[in-house]
Formats: C-alpha cells, sequence, structure tokens
C-alpha cells in the first residue's frame, strides 16, 4: 500500500485527493492546507482523513511514502526539497520549479536519496496527445511544419506568475513530449493591464529543420478556447478541447511543390483531400497519471513527466520571461 500525504487543498487539490483514493494499492494518509476554509471543506467531503495546518505534520511522518505538492510555483521548491530529504516520493504540480536553479537541485537531490518526482503535467495523459502521439510515431501527418495553440479564457488571475507561467506550460509540456527536437530559441511579446503581471503573450519557440511552434496565452479574452493545429508535411491536424466528441480532426490537405529547371518556374499545387475525425479515448487523464506514478515507484521506474522533463518547461518558461522583458528579443535556450 502506497501512502500520500497531499498538500493543498484549494482549486486542484480536492481533484488529486478524489483520484488518489480511488487507486488500487493507495491511501491518502492526510492533507494540509493553511487555510481553515479549505481544511473545512476537505473535512466535509473526506470525514476519515486527517487534516493538518502544517505541512511538517506530513513531511515527517514515517506513515507517508510520497507527498503531492498542489500549491502555488513560489513554494514547490521548499515543500519538494522537504519531501525528499525526509526521504518521500514527490509529486508536484506544474510549473515545477519557480526557476532552473531550483529544478536542478531538487533532481539531483532526488537521485542521491533514490526517489522518483513526477511533474504534473495532465495533458500529457489525456486520449487526445496519446492519439496524436501515435499519429505522429506512424507518420500521418509526415514532416512537422508547425505547432499553433491557443488557450485563452476570461481569468483565472494568479498573483504570484504571469499568465506565461500559468497556462503556456501545457502547451509547452505538449510540445515537449509529441516533438523530437528540443527548441532553440523562443521569442514572446505580452502586456500586463490588470494587476502587474503579463495577462497576455504570444509566445513562438523555433526549433531545428524550419519546425515552428506557436502559443497564443490570453486571461482577459470574453470567450475560452482550446484550440491545437498540427500542420505537416501530409496531412494536418485540429485538436479543440472544448469538444465533447470529434476533438481531433485530421485533414488530408496540403500543398505539393514542385520546380522545374530553377525557383522562378516553381509549381504551386492545392491539396484538399477527406477529413475524419479517430476516436479518442474517453478518461480521466489525471488518474490515469496518478496510476503511473505509482506504477513507476512500485518498479522503481523513472516517469518520463519526471523533474528532467519539468526542468525542460522550466528553462522555455524563464527564456521567455527575458523576451518578454525585451520586448520579444531572442532568447536561446
Amino acid at each position: 500500500m502506497l501512502r500520500f500525504g497531499v498538500i493543498g487543498y484549494g482549486y486542484w487539490g480536492p481533484n488529486i485527493v478524489r483520484n488518489l483514493r480511488a487507486l488500487e494499492g493507495c491511501q491518502v494518509v492526510g492533507v494540509c492546507d493553511q487555510s481553515a476554509a479549505c481544511r473545512k471543506r476537505m473535512q466535509g467531503s473526506h470525514p476519515g482523513i486527517p487534516v493538518y495546518s502544517d505541512y511538517k505534520e506530513l513531511m515527517t511522518s514515517p506513515d507517508v511514502d510520497a507527498i503531492a505538492v498542489i500549491t502555488p510555483v513560489w513554494t514547490h521548491y521548499e515543500l519538494a526539497k522537504a519531501a525528499l530529504e525526509n526521504g518521500k516520493h514527490v509529486f508536484v504540480e506544474k510549473p515545477f520549479t519557480s526557476n532552473s536553479a531550483q529544478g536542478e537541485a531538487l533532481i539531483n537531490l532526488a537521485e542521491q536519496k533514490k526517489l522518483q518526482i513526477m511533474v504534473d503535467h495532465t495533458f500529457l495523459f489525456t486520449g487526445a496527445v496519446r492519439k496524436i502521439q501515435k499519429l505522429l510515431a506512424e507518420g500521418t501527418l509526415g514532416k512537422l511544419y508547425y505547432y499553433d495553440s491557443t488557450r485563452v479564457n476570461l481569468g483565472l488571475f494568479q498573483h504570484d506568475c504571469n499568465v506565461v507561467w500559468d497556462l503556456a506550460p501545457h502547451d509547452l509540456s505538449i510540445m515537449n513530449h509529441l516533438l523530437h527536437e528540443d527548441a532553440e530559441a523562443i521569442s514572446a511579446t505580452g502586456q500586463s493591464h490588470l494587476n502587474g503581471h503579463e495577462d497576455i503573450a504570444f509566445i513562438t519557440a523555433y526549433y531545428p529543420d524550419k519546425m515552428i511552434a506557436h502559443v497564443n496565452v490570453n486571461w482577459i479574452s470574453p470567450v475560452k478556447v482550446r484550440t491545437t493545429l498540427i500542420g505537416g508535411e501530409k496531412k494536418m491536424l485540429v485538436w479543440n478541447d472544448l469538444e465533447a466528441d470529434e476533438k481531433l480532426k485530421i485533414y488530408d490537405k496540403g500543398v505539393d511543390v514542385k520546380s522545374q529547371e530553377g525557383v522562378y518556374n516553381l509549381l504551386v499545387s492545392y491539396r484538399s483531400g477527406d477529413m475524419w475525425a479517430p476516436q479518442v479515448e474517453q478518461v480521466e487523464a489525471l488518474r490515469l497519471e496518478l496510476q503511473y506514478f505509482v506504477d513507476c515507484i512500485k518498479k522503481n521506474e523513472k516517469p518520463f513527466n519526471n523533474g528532467c522533463a519539468g526542468l525542460k518547461v522550466v528553462r522555455m518558461l524563464e527564456a521567455a520571461n527575458k523576451s518578454l522583458a525585451k520586448r520579444g528579443e531572442l532568447v536561446y535556450v
């Protein structure tokens, strides 16, 4: 039986507790939150689980094997470090840490202690992303040209980070998971309007072999949009995460370029074929992710969304922040 302590019962914490309790071979032995209102809500939902106001109660307990850190990003390093030092495996909400130095320190500490770190990049476990990964592996889209994502909504405003650190980790983690190459450089522009943090931003990532990625993140959009376009040499894909049924659509559309004796005789023809919507498994991604974490701990295997994967996203976020400060200047990762 793997015994979990959960720190943080605000927005995402209830989902963590609910899913952990549903897993076989897993037990939630305590939940901590500084907020009296959150503790009261937790006790009402799960009356049999002890609730604490001091996280050290869980960190030092011999009855805890793993800690889930579901708190603001500026607290991640201190809490994850304390958990590792006390011999606990760590599941930490995205983004991994506030800066890359903290991420490197946690990875090294976990190696020394022979403990596992998993960063909560939940989208990697969705049916849509797993289907896209399969399509790319099969070469259905061919050579990739671009990844273009719009992730916008009205709120939720964060007071400890900007919209890049709040929303972009989803797409950056997906890009890192799907693409075979790491980004070489990042450019970002944005503006703050309401609370001193950028609430709208446009991020461009440059990859080898002319692959380009663009992410639009926004807290002040009148509508919620979660749409990603992936363009390839053979086919193109549209992923609308707000669609209930046909989340993925594959278009047999493209451009064929043929050359006759020099660039001035370039011939361009447009290809327009069928569209189909592949079946996407309807599962709760967080349940799969937590089960995978439990399995990795039991088998002593590193998860693919480990500390190194989380660190890669943090480095891209740092590059985006530097570029934001310089109004879009290119920053190498």
